[in-house]
């Protein structure tokens, strides 16, 4: 294969004979395989990117393009007061909280973060001044309702749809490839199914898709699935549903029954696929497990309530007795929530045990131990909730619509190890080691299906006229290097990674290249 001016230049075949095309360059992929660029379609890269040059937690898993905006929370579109209120709330996902300067928030469009993502180390020094791999972005809704109507948990008035409206036509026209929602997340989850409805109406006009952290993933998680499903057609808008699993002690066993609604819509004519990370555990922020209506009015009345013992003990009734609507609708099992990171390195030795452990050191009951987390760290606890089976995660990964998704939060001193291990993960367990499919049928799942989702014509084939965002890696030796013990470990067996036809990766070692950049899907022909 040659490569030239960023694009697959030739693809030479030895069974079909003929000169092989010149080079100026040559490598040496014996043992190699060789396929695109892995796309990561469920990434929380959004602050990283721009912090970060080197990047290798993706760079070095042969990724070469991330899907940020996910889960319907992240930085643009904003005004002044959105900006605030985001920061403090997504903190535990991408840092940034207030106080953090380690990136200048110098703009409040999607088309201007996007164009930051473009000049994001101009004049740093490095080889390029874009990023360390390329970035999708979709419109996040929960931003796009903050921006609207705040945090009140009501409908909105016409001009506030109105509002949101405009918001995500405005993002879709400067680049981006969809909407996400984190419908377990405030304030997202305030908007009913007609309000999602609208705004899926406007981009599937656009032709981009809908991407949403459904309502839950525990209780009711089917029913959860058939909502998405049915609001999509009701919309005309294509689906892609977020890390895709079945979840917590009442769906073990249940991927099954998941599968089977996704095969009926596919056979009805649905637009549908969906993305999931290899493992078991899931990951978000310890605030994230509050009941909504504790959230309403933002984070500073969410603090305050906390701090009020009266609401306080509401709180820990809907999270521990009822089972809230962040937990999914399932009482909390404290020992199953693993700190992964604080803000306040003050409270670092919390890290890496169970509340219920260190609450059990502490003598003092868990909820006291996750209060003084909250309210310490000022919302910026990211936990590890170990709820999931492998079973479910098996047979979902299988699905014809499956595409990988790393969910990878890179914040935290213990982060999951999915942010690091994901790609590699899958190839050199899920296939080589266990043998659940192919070494082609995984390939396709990563690179491939997620570039038709995304609706990229020059992406996710090795194929003449092709973007040259490739990777080269050992079948026999790829694996992750990252544990839960030690996340942070890079992999194995990946030892070139292209990006626009520059080495990202070479030899195994991270390069000074910034070839990423922002990917736009243009042109935005509107309906």
């Amino acid at each position: 294969m040659a490569v030239a001016g960023g694009r697959i230049a030739a693809v030479h075949r030895a069974e079909a004979g003929g000169p092989r095309p010149d080079a100026r360059r040559a490598v040496d992929a014996s043992g190699l395989a060789l396929a695109p660029g892995f796309i990561d379609m469920h990434a929380h890269s959004d602050l990283a990117l721009l912090r970060d040059p080197d990047h290798s937690a993706k760079a070095a898993q042969g990724v070469t393009l991330e899907v940020l905006g996910q889960d319907g929370l992240s930085y643009a579109p904003v005004d002044d007061r959105t900006l605030g209120e985001v920061r403090t709330q997504i903190t535990g996902w991408n840092g940034g909280g207030p106080g953090d300067d380690r990136v200048a928030f110098d703009w409040r469009t999607v088309g201007g973060y996007l164009d930051r993502l473009d000049r994001a180390f101009a004049g740093a020094g490095y080889d390029g001044e874009g990023i360390a791999v390329n970035a999708a972005y979709l419109v996040p809704q929960g931003t796009v309702r903050m921006h609207a109507m705040g945090w009140e948990d009501r409908a909105p008035t016409p001009a506030e749809l109105d509002d949101m409206r405009r918001l995500v036509a405005e993002g879709l026209r400067q680049g981006a490839v969809g909407l996400s929602a984190g419908l377990t997340y405030t304030p997202g989850m305030y908007a009913s199914d007609a309000e999602l409805t609208e705004l899926c109406r406007v981009v599937a006009a656009y032709g981009g898709y809908y991407c949403p952290h459904h309502r839950s993933y525990g209780a009711g998680a089917l029913e959860a699935y058939e909502e998405m499903v049915a609001l999509s057609r009701e919309a005309g808008c294509a689906l892609h549903l977020a890390h895709a699993t079945m979840n917590f002690g009442v769906n073990e066993g249940r991927a099954d029954d998941l599968l089977a609604l996704l095969d009926g819509a596919l056979a009805a004519g649905a637009d549908i696929s969906l993305d999931s990370y290899p493992y078991t555990p899931g990951a978000t922020t310890l605030v994230a497990m509050l009941p909504s209506w504790a959230a309403e009015g933002g984070p500073e009345a969410l603090l305050a309530r906390l701090a009020d013992p009266a609401t306080a003990a509401r709180i820990r009734a809907g999270l521990e007795v009822t089972g809230s609507d962040g937990c999914h609708g399932v009482p909390i099992d404290w020992a199953t929530i693993e700190i992964s990171g604080t803000a306040d390195q003050a409270l670092a030795p919390y890290v890496g045990r169970t509340v219920a452990a260190s609450a059990a050191e502490r003598g003092e009951e868990p909820w006291e131990t996750a209060v003084r987390l909250l309210t310490e760290d000022r919302l910026g606890t990211s936990i590890l909730q170990h709820v999931g089976h492998e079973e479910n995660v098996r047979a979902i990964m299988r699905h014809r619509v499956h595409t990988g998704g790393s969910d990878g939060i890179l914040q935290g001193a213990k982060p999951h190890p999915r942010a690091y291990g994901t790609f590699p993960h899958y190839l050199g367990h899920y296939v080589r080691e266990l043998g659940l499919f192919s070494l082609e049928e995984c390939v396709a799942h990563l690179t491939s299906r997620p570039a038709a989702r995304l609706r990229l014509p020059d992406r996710g084939l090795v194929r003449e006229g092709y973007r040259a965002d490739l990777v080269l890696f050992d079948p026999e030796t790829v694996a992750a290097g990252a544990t839960f013990a030690a996340p942070r470990t890079l992999p194995s067996g990946i030892p070139h990674v292209l990006v626009d036809g520059r080495f990202t990766v070479e030899d195994g070692r991270r390069t000074q290249v910034l070839a990423g950049h922002s990917v736009r899907r243009t042109p935005w022909q509107g309906r």
